[in-house]
């Protein structure tokens, strides 16, 4: 995917899209981890009940070179459209990444690591941003349809 596809969608959602900051961010940071297929992505509202931040979104990465690819494109892309991340942490392990961008933090988790934090339950009660299902790489349904067993590919 080359910089300058993901930069036309990022600025898109920030500025073409209805949502206001910085519900847009959010949605843009959840637009990268679906397109680098990211897995389980949920978007918290937490406005009504946090001050550190307005969402905390969380995703998961199959391993820690698709986490990592992740936030080598999520940073650079937010701070093209004036975001300012504060702190990314956790790089080097890649087991649960965090990206500060101030009023929205990504949280990027291998499912191991995403289990034994849990932070999913510790959040079940906010209200979860709906992600539009054109936000994804794949649908379930090419999904299956690219995983048909009838399909001779050679």
């Amino acid at each position: 995917m080359s910089n300058q596809f993901v930069e036309k969608e990022i600025t898109k959602i920030m500025n073409e899209y209805k949502e206001e900051y910085p519900k847009n961010v959010a949605l843009a940071c959840a637009w990268i981890i679906a397109n680098f297929k990211g897995i389980n992505i949920k978007i918290f509202d937490m406005s009504n009940s946090s001050s550190l931040c307005d969402y905390n979104i969380i995703a998961s990465a199959q391993n820690t070179i698709q986490s990592k690819a992740m936030v080598d494109v999520l940073v650079p892309s937010l701070r093209h459209t004036e975001v300012e991340v504060r702190s990314v942490e956790g790089v080097d392990e890649a087991e649960w990444i965090l990206v500060d961008a101030g009023d929205v933090i990504v949280h990027l988790f291998l499912e191991t690591s995403r289990d034994i934090f849990d932070l999913d339950m510790l959040w079940k009660n906010q209200k979860q941003i709906q992600i539009p299902e054109e936000y994804y790489f794949g649908t379930p349904q090419t999904e299956t349809a690219h995983s048909d067993p009838t399909n001779n590919y050679f």
